[in-house]
C-alpha cells in the first residue's frame, strides 16, 4: 500500500509540474489590448450611413435619403437645445431619417460644459459627431489644443455613451485639404492625433491605451470632383491617404472614417465663381462623383448642404434652394432642361431635380455612361 500510494504521489507532483509549465506566463511585460470599436460593432452598417447636411431654422423634407446632419447650439448658436432639439430630431425620426448631431467645440472653460453635453445626448440622436475641425487655425473656427481636445473629446465620449449606449461617436473633423498639394498638412493632421493621443494616455488615463486609430473620424472634402477633368478625385485620394495612415484596407475604411461634409469648392479652387454655368456644372458633377466613390468604398457620407445658404466664403450650393425648393439638375437653367435615366434595381427613372438625384443615387442607381458630358453640354 505504502509504494502503491508513494507511485501516485509521484504521479500527480510530475503532473502539476507539467501543467504549471504549460501555465507559466512568457517572458516579457504583457502586451496591451486595443479594444477597436467600429461602426459595424454597433449593429450599424457603414454603407447605410447615406444623408444630408440640414439647417435649424426649419424641418426639411428630404424624401428617400436616410440620415440628416443636424448642429447643436455651440455650432453658431443654432438654436437646437433643449426641447426644440428634442422636436427637430423626433421630426426626422416620424420622416424615417436617422440624425447625427454634431457638437461644436468653444473655446475657455466651456469646452468642458457637462450641462450642455447632457442636454445634446438627450435630444436623441442616433449618433454624435464631439467637435468640428478643432484642427483647424482660422476666424471662423476654434482651435483646440491636442491635449485639450484629448480632454474633451473622453468627456463628450463618455457622456454620450452613458445615455446611449452603442450609439456611434465621431472624432471631430479633419479639415479640408487636397491630395499631393496638402500633404504635408494632411501629416500635420496625424501628427495632431498622435499628440492627442500621447495626452490621452499620459494625463486623460495614465497609463492607458488608447489609441485614435480605434475611433471613428469625421472627414470633410471640399474639391471640384469631378470637373473639369472626369478622372478629378479629391475624396478617392483622402481615402487612399488615411486607409494608409489607419494601416486598413480601402474597404474597410467605412469602420473608421465618416465623411461629414462633402462638397463641391467654392472659394480658391480656380474655378471662376461668377460664371453660373461653370459653377452649376461642377456642383453637380462634384455630387455625383462623390456619391459615387463613397458607395464603391461603403463608407459613411453626408452631402453639404441641403439647402443654398450665404456663408462668409460665399454662396453653398445645396439641393435645394434658399426657400428649400427643388432644384433643377443643372441649376443655371430651368427645371427639365437637363435630365438624367437612371439605371435602378426597380427600373429605369427620369430625374430632373437634385434632391430626387442624391436619393436614388443612395438607393443604388446609377447615371448613364455618358451623364458628365449631358450635364455640361
Amino acid at each position: 500500500m505504502t509504494k502503491k500510494f508513494l507511485v501516485l504521489f509521484i504521479v500527480v507532483l510530475i503532473g502539476s509540474i507539467l501543467l504549471a509549465a504549460c501555465q507559466a506566463p512568457s517572458s516579457g511585460p504583457p502586451q496591451p489590448t486595443v479594444t477597436v470599436t467600429t461602426t459595424s460593432s454597433y449593429g450599424l452598417s457603414p454603407a447605410s450611413v447615406l444623408g444630408i447636411q440640414g439647417d435649424a431654422s426649419t424641418i426639411t423634407s428630404y424624401p428617400g435619403i436616410p440620415w440628416v446632419r443636424l448642429a447643436y447650439q455651440t455650432c453658431n448658436s443654432t438654436g437646437l437645445s433643449g426641447q426644440p432639439l428634442k422636436n427637430t430630431i423626433q421630426a426626422y425620426h416620424n420622416q424615417g431619417m436617422h440624425v447625427l448631431l454634431t457638437y461644436c467645440q468653444v473655446s475657455g472653460s466651456g469646452l468642458f460644459n457637462t450641462q450642455q453635453l447632457k442636454d445634446a445626448t438627450q435630444g436623441g440622436a442616433d449618433a454624435v459627431q464631439c467637435g468640428n475641425e478643432q484642427m483647424k487655425q482660422s476666424a471662423t473656427t476654434t482651435y483646440i489644443a491636442p491635449a485639450d481636445f484629448a480632454s474633451f473629446y473622453d468627456l463628450c465620449q463618455k457622456t454620450v455613451q452613458n445615455a446611449h449606449s452603442g450609439i456611434p461617436v465621431i472624432l471631430g473633423a479633419l479639415d479640408p485639404w487636397v491630395v499631393p498639394n496638402d500633404d504635408a498638412h494632411l501629416m500635420q493632421q496625424v501628427q495632431y492625433l498622435d499628440a492627442m493621443q500621447s495626452a490621452m494616455n499620459s494625463s486623460v488615463h495614465p497609463g492607458g491605451h488608447w489609441d485614435w486609430r480605434s475611433q471613428i473620424l469625421g472627414l470633410i472634402d471640399s474639391w471640384h470632383n469631378g470637373y473639369p477633368d472626369s478622372s478629378t478625385n479629391n475624396l478617392l485620394q483622402l481615402y487612399h491617404f488615411w486607409s494608409q495612415q489607419l494601416n486598413v484596407p480601402i474597404s474597410s475604411l467605412g469602420d473608421h472614417i465618416w465623411v461629414i461634409e462633402g462638397t463641391g469648392c467654392v472659394s480658391g479652387c480656380g474655378l471662376n465663381a461668377g460664371d453660373a454655368r461653370q459653377a452649376a456644372i461642377s456642383h453637380i458633377l462634384t455630387l455625383i462623383t462623390d456619391v459615387r466613390t463613397t458607395m464603391k468604398y461603403h463608407v459613411p457620407f453626408f452631402y453639404f448642404s441641403g439647402k443654398d445658404f450665404y456663408s462668409q466664403i460665399g454662396l453653398i450650393y445645396g439641393i435645394l434652394d434658399v426657400n428649400g425648393h427643388p432644384k433643377p439638375i443643372r441649376q443655371d437653367l430651368p427645371m427639365n432642361a437637363r435630365t438624367l435615366m437612371l439605371s435602378c434595381p426597380s427600373g429605369n427613372s427620369v430625374i430632373a431635380d437634385q434632391e430626387q438625384l442624391l436619393a436614388k443615387l443612395y438607393s443604388g442607381c446609377t447615371p448613364p455612361a455618358n451623364y458628365a458630358s449631358i450635364l455640361a453640354s
